[in-house]
């Protein structure tokens, strides 16, 4: 297909179509002839990147009508001229027969400046109107199997059209552009190769038409999900116009603005860039927008914010335009997702940084996150999921914020949801008691005054070795406290289904949890005799003998003094 020369179809002399034609071939081989030139490599680049651009001008030419014959040919006849001085450099540069270095360097410049002056006065003629692609040739989209010369070929046509087209032939070459690419990547590869591709997205951001704006803007999109081409965009510019469409463009181009912010920010480097041109106060404007009714530009923007925060100065800019007050407030929004955005970027910016996780709190962070957790609420597992993490991330273990957290009823939440709650979100309730009893004694004392205990001991025989071993580990923690251990050992039945936890089947990784909490029991009285009367002491037993640590410990104290006669002299180690 790339062979196949186009059909004229302009009205114009047999002698200006054979000097169209004559130019196209002549531009066609002075850039495969620029590739084996060897000296002055820079500047015969930047050539051979104007006469790609020149060449695809031409090209869309073809497929024109004119109505001013005139102005296309004189402009032709000097295009000619500019050819023939090119061609005459390129092969006295590839001959090494020029006179000087600093003569021919300037004769270069001289061309490299004509063929810019070329590639503007083409994209005038249209402009004014002199040329009209009414009857252009539309080329079909490649085959799967499609050769590298076929796609490069329909990349030139939809490049053509891009820049001289119609404003409906823009857009419709963008929807191509943007449809060829999701399918297949080389696409984005041969477009890339001709900078002009690039330069031309970044421009139409700045449009006022709506639909090529949102086109544009769905194409920086895509070429930033390329990891290997984000740089190519932060090179070509596009970070600024894309803030101007976050704060001017239609609600589509913004939301394909945010994402592809977020893509290119994934790369802290940028961050500065998109702070310069006033990012961050249009992404909070966008966050803080009470009347903005699209949730999904919402999350985008919190997802813009998160990766800014990486950067300590941004961070403290957004604290002080008091955003966090703002996002508390999204933290009791209706909808979930922007619910679950503002938690996230909270835990994030509160990260190793105690003076923020002082404000979250002082700005009733801790009422809003707790709020979600009331079983009388309806929020989603996976809302309460994430302002658990929340909680576990900010308040750590803050004196201050663990009564916050009882007064406004964590604890109550928790145990409600170890008693009634679905799977999914017990398991979820004993990660917290689990991060709560490891926060304080104070902590391990409440809970333990509340009733976590007998409740936990039920999750101790679970079928799940994770919700066993957070069970136990949780338990294990809150029996240190002598009067948690009081407390446990006034139901017989708890110290028995521990003994019996202790069977050889049982795995290896949660008998050692459960041999600490019958470890810390030994230091009660009573809770001996228990251990001793349980019917299960011969688990105990077995573990000694094969050199278990914990359990020799355990024997030696239940050997000693009254309650060594029970042993009988069976064990001596």
């Amino acid at each position: 297909m790339a062979e196949k020369l186009k059909q004229s179809t302009f009205n114009q002399s047999s002698e200006e179509k054979t000097r169209l034609r004559q130019a196209i071939l002549l531009i066609s081989s002075l850039i495969s002839l620029s590739h084996s030139i060897k000296v002055f490599a820079a500047k015969w680049q930047s050539i051979r990147i104007k006469l790609e651009e020149l060449f695809s001008n031409l090209t869309a030419v073809e497929n024109c009508e004119s109505t001013d014959n005139f102005s296309l040919s004189i402009t032709l006849e000097s295009i000619s001229s500019t050819l023939n001085s090119c061609d005459e450099l390129a092969k006295r540069c590839l001959e090494l027969s020029y006179s000087g270095k600093l003569l021919m360097q300037s004769d270069l410049d001289i061309v490299s400046a004509k063929l810019d002056n070329h590639v503007k006065s083409i994209s005038d003629i249209y402009a004014m109107g002199l040329l009209t692609q009414s009857n252009a040739i539309v080329v079909s989209r490649p085959s799967v199997s499609a050769s590298k010369d076929d796609i490069k070929f329909y990349m030139d046509d939809l490049l053509s059209r891009l820049k001289i087209g119609s404003s409906d032939m823009k857009k419709q070459a963008l929807i191509a552009f943007n449809e060829v690419i999701l399918e297949d990547g080389r696409y984005v590869k041969t477009a890339l190769e001709v900078y002009s591709f690039i330069n031309l997205f970044v421009s139409f951001l700045d449009l006022k038409d709506v639909e090529i704006q949102e086109e544009a803007a769905k194409s920086v999109c895509l070429i930033a999900g390329f990891e290997c081409y984000k740089s190519v965009l932060v090179i070509a510019g596009v970070i600024a116009p894309l803030i101007r469409v976050l704060e001017t463009g239609s609600e589509l181009s913004k939301e394909f603005a945010a994402r592809c912010l977020m893509k290119v920010t994934e790369n802290s480097d940028n961050a500065w860039s998109v702070s310069a041109h006033g990012g961050v106060t249009a992404l909070l404007k966008i966050c803080g927008n009470n009347d903005c009714n699209n949730d999904e530009l919402v999350c985008l923007a919190f997802g813009v914010l998160k990766n800014l925060v990486g950067v300590e100065e941004i961070k403290r800019f957004i604290v002080e335009e008091g955003a966090i007050t703002e996002f508390i407030k999204l933290v009791n929004s209706k909808d979930e997702v922007i619910q679950i955005s503002s938690i996230d970027l909270l835990q994030t910016m509160a990260y190793e940084d105690e003076s923020i996780r002082k404000t979250i709190i002082q700005q009733g962070g801790i009422r809003a996150f707790v709020r979600i957790l009331d079983p009388k609420s309806s929020f989603s597992t996976k809302t309460r999921e994430v302002a658990l993490k929340g909680i576990m991330s900010i308040y750590l273990s803050s004196m201050n914020a663990l009564n916050l957290l009882i007064n406004y009823g964590f604890m109550d939440h928790i145990l409600y949801f170890l008693r009634y709650g679905h799977v999914s979100v017990q398991e979820l309730a004993l990660k917290a008691a689990f991060w709560l009893c490891g926060t304080s004694q104070e902590a391990k004392k409440a809970m333990g005054d509340a009733g976590f205990m007998p409740v936990l001991v039920k999750f101790i025989d679970s079928k799940s070795f994770e919700i066993r071993e957070l069970a136990a580990e949780t338990l294990s923690s809150l029996v240190m406290l002598p009067k948690n251990r009081k407390k446990f050992v006034q139901n017989d039945q708890n110290v028995g289904l521990v003994m019996q936890m202790l069977d050889q089947g049982e795995v290896s990784g949660n008998k050692k949890l459960f041999l600490s909490i019958l470890m810390s029991l030994t230091s009660s009285n009573s809770a001996r005799k228990q251990i001793v009367n349980s019917g299960y002491l011969k688990n105990i037993e077995k573990l000694a003998e094969e050199e278990v640590k914990d359990a020799k410990k355990i024997v030696r104290k239940l050997s000693s003094n009254r309650f060594s006669n029970i042993f009988s002299g069976l064990w001596h180690s």
